[in-house]
């Protein structure tokens, strides 16, 4: 499972595949981070700069942790799509065709002059979710968003 969790300024990333319980999260921002709970991460709970030192221990990886440089991530169902937006200005997305039984992500772009600032990784994280939620698998066609799926 592949979540992601935001609030105005950062974005956790957290891939349940490379979870191991170290409890380093737990421990770190215990009122962020609760297992049993749901959500599990609740930003609003903590600090951004203790979530992100806390977020930089995970042991396993499972936890990743971005800046949202003001980008906002919008979720297009009907166009099979996730956008990324700086104010009205559209910066990137991700485009998936839905097969049925899966959303195959064929494609994602962030223009140039935004790009390291995990944009597409955030693009390509609300299309898995979406998909997740939908109870359908991914086929990653797209080079990155395969990338993403196998990091680690």
């Amino acid at each position: 499972m592949h979540r992601t969790y935001a609030n105005e300024d950062i974005t956790v990333f957290w891939n349940s595949d490379k979870c191991r319980h170290a409890r380093m999260c737990v421990n770190g921002c215990p009122g962020v981070f609760e297992f049993g709970r749901r959500p599990w991460v609740i930003l609003e709970n903590g600090e951004n700069g203790d979530i992100w030192k806390t977020v930089k221990k995970c042991p396993s990886g499972a936890l990743d942790i971005t800046y949202n440089h003001d980008v906002r991530i919008e979720y297009d169902e009907a166009g099979c799509r996730s956008v990324a937006y700086l104010g009205d200005a559209r910066i990137g997305e991700c485009d998936y065709r839905d097969t049925g039984d899966a959303f195959n992500i064929y494609h994602t772009e962030v223009a140039p002059e935004h790009g390291g600032k995990g944009i597409a990784r955030r693009l390509v994280y609300c299309v898995i979710e979406a998909a997740e939620r939908s109870k359908k698998s991914i086929i990653p066609t797209c080079s990155y968003a395969a990338r993403v799926l196998n990091e680690g």
